[in-house]
């Protein structure tokens, strides 16, 4: 392979340049180089070595080791493990929600769900409960339509880390911001004062997305909350009555449904809302680029307390005018 071939002398180069961030790779023939890594991908990890920039195949990598914050421990079959890092967050032009600038490193779900955990909540109405998630630090949320249909008293429960630990809070000033019964999205805000910051999460983007990528699930199925399952995405174009939605052996069940389905990157890529009712392992979620659009022109669906009819308003049809009898 030709590409090996040049990793000790580029290493070897590498050593000699002083860089401001000193990543490291660890390859296959003991070759080693420094430098600051650009970015990290499924096939390869892109570093500057300050003179030059090498794309390196995964395949040659043993181990990658960051500056900031230790480094990744190889796995027994010599493939990486991706160090837990923070990506590069890219804010909406509104600020409601934010994406990865680069794509965050794969983790085990089991890392994932230990950061990603605070960020989802149980839904409960005095109808029936389910599941959400923020999207912003200061308390926006995401759920389904039909969780809060026909119903104004909202309240959340909440995990928080503390000292290690996590507490359960309850919320009871819930506002709806905006709702869209077609697409089967509801947007709400915690409103009370003494709430603090939020753990929000970052929204994917289906383009990237793979059929029999692992994903995975947060929710409250049947009330159970914290309740994690994995799968795969089976298909990202399943039509259903006339919609396209996410298909994946996620198991998802009632209480699941506003929560969000996860890829492995930890960023959310669907809104779990429902499931075959005699199927196991055929769950399905909105496209997180239908939510995109959901919030992105949220005023069209904003919420209205004298109309809870919102988010769409019917106007009488015009009559036609009698004709006047003379």
């Amino acid at each position: 392979m030709k590409s090996r071939a040049i990793f000790p002398a580029l290493a070897a180069a590498a050593a000699l340049v002083a860089t401001v961030r000193a990543d490291s790779l660890q390859l296959k023939d003991g070759a080693a180089l420094t430098g600051k890594i650009l970015a990290e991908k499924k096939d390869l990890v892109v570093i500057d070595l300050g003179y030059t920039v090498v794309a390196v195949p995964r395949a040659e990598i043993v181990k990658v080791a960051h500056d900031a914050g230790g480094e990744a421990k190889a796995k027994p079959d010599g493939k990486p493990d991706a160090r837990i890092a923070v990506p590069t967050i890219q804010e909406a032009k509104d600020g409601l929600y934010a994406t990865a600038a680069t794509p965050p490193p794969e983790r085990a779900v089991r890392e994932q769900v230990q950061a990603l955990g605070q960020s989802v909540v149980q839904v409960r109405t005095p109808a029936g409960l389910g599941s959400g998630f923020f999207i912003t630090d200061e308390g926006h949320l995401i759920t389904n339509f039909h969780v809060i249909e026909g119903e104004t008293k909202i309240s959340l429960e909440v995990y928080h880390l503390k000292d290690g630990q996590l507490e359960r809070r309850s919320y009871k000033d819930i506002r709806i911001v905006a709702m869209n019964k077609f697409a089967d999205l509801a947007l709400l805000k915690v409103e009370d004062k003494d709430a603090p910051k939020f753990k929000r999460v970052l929204l994917g983007d289906n383009d990237a997305l793979s059929v029999g990528e692992r994903v995975f699930a947060i929710g409250s199925p049947l009330g159970l909350e914290r309740t994690v399952t994995e799968g795969i995405l089976s298909t990202k174009t399943r039509e259903v009555a006339g919609d396209l939605f996410l298909q994946t052996t996620a198991q998802i069940n009632p209480g699941n449904s506003g929560g969000p389905l996860f890829n492995l990157r930890g960023e959310v890529v669907g809104v779990t809302n429902m499931k075959l009712t005699f199927g196991e392992g055929i769950g399905f979620a909105i496209p997180v680029d239908q939510l995109k659009y959901f919030l992105n022109h949220r005023d069209a669906f904003a919420y209205d307390n004298n109309n809870p009819n919102n988010a769409f308003r019917y106007l009488d049809p015009p009559s036609r005018t009698k004709p006047t009898l003379p």
